[in-house]
């Protein structure tokens, strides 16, 4: 998986590329610990995200928390959408398709 990041004022833009597993979902982690103190939103773009795991879903519900709610995941295929809903998380999570 990669991670591009985007500045556009206080919101941060974080473009995930790949399979966010239980190997690469610290890489998320990582971008989230990296997110300048005055990030005042944060948009996760799932765009080009093919796959996420149970490890991924927890690294979703981290940026959840360290942005108190201020959190929108952007273009979420059908699938991962899917996974959200199972866990009972689309009621909580801001989703844009």
């Amino acid at each position: 998986m990669t991670i591009e990041k985007k500045t556009e004022g206080t919101t941060a833009v974080l473009f995930l590329n790949g399979w966010m597993d239980t190997q690469n979902a610290p890489l998320l982690a990582e971008a989230l610990s990296n997110l300048d103190p005055g990030t005042g939103h944060l948009v996760l773009d799932l765009s080009a995200l093919d796959y996420t795991s149970s490890a991924g879903i927890r690294q979703i519900v981290a940026a959840y928390k360290q942005m108190k709610g201020a959190l929108t995941l952007r273009h979420v295929s059908p699938e991962v959408v899917n996974v959200l809903r199972m866990m009972g998380l689309e009621k909580r999570l801001n989703i844009e398709s």
